[in-house]
């Protein structure tokens, strides 16, 4: 699977959230990163280089800064004119039908805030239903979001685990299910077990990985047969 990665952000560099996902990038040629920004910072776009890149990759995401309740104004631009008629929709415009469509979103407010009751009064799955929209109309397979809520105010354990799942929602087939996750980590551990010291304990940090699985596919197996 090939994953593209569409950042919208003016600042970048000033950033502190977008730093910190540009160094948890993961280590491998099936991510392509594009920051609209850098490319273009005239604001004129490529639109057939765009589209080409488009149908190269299987996962698309658009991460941004969430403001104002939508995306920043090249990310909105980038829309207007890759997806165009014939491309990504109307006659022949079959170009991006199958592929997924994801967001990655940096949000300042607390996640308690966007519910009913909340200070914004609208939840995040309302206020992104022009992306659900644009998917539908694509053909594209609308992915759960990756919501990052007040990244300012996050502790260091609470980082690792976004950069873990950070990596997952980037490179995992049905990243959001227990077995894909157990697999990645799976691949990880096999890919750091460099010393005899550190093999002896993520061994056994395998073997309860395996062995965790087993006990989940037995419960399902009772479950299956009483319902």
């Amino acid at each position: 699977m090939k994953t593209l990665l569409i950042i919208s952000h003016p600042d970048r560099l000033g950033s502190a959230s977008q730093q910190y996902l540009k160094d948890s990038l993961p280590q491998t040629d099936q991510v392509t990163v594009h920051h609209l920004e850098t490319i273009y910072p005239e604001g004129v776009i490529d639109v057939k280089a765009e589209q080409t890149l488009l149908q190269a990759h299987d996962r698309i995401l658009l991460q941004f800064p969430f403001y104002w309740y939508q995306a920043p104004a090249l990310l909105k631009e980038w829309q207007d004119q890759v997806l165009s008629e014939h491309f990504a929709y109307g006659a022949n415009g079959d170009k991006l039908k199958g592929k997924e469509l994801g967001l990655v979103m940096v949000i300042g407010a607390a996640e308690k805030e966007y519910q009913v009751g909340g200070r914004e009064g609208f939840t995040i799955s309302a206020l992104t239903t022009p992306f659900q929209a644009l998917a539908k109309k694509t053909q594209m397979q609308f992915l759960k979001p990756f919501l990052i809520f007040q990244f300012q105010y996050m502790r260091e354990k609470e980082k690792m685990q976004l950069l873990i799942s950070y990596q997952q929602y980037l490179t995992v087939r049905n990243f959001d299910s227990l077995k894909a996750k157990e697999a990645w980590y799976l691949e990880k551990l096999q890919q750091i077990k460099t010393t005899e010291e550190n093999r002896f304990v993520l061994d056994q940090i395998e073997d309860m990985i395996h062995e965790t699985r087993e006990n989940i596919d037995e419960i399902q197996m009772y479950l299956d047969g009483n319902l």
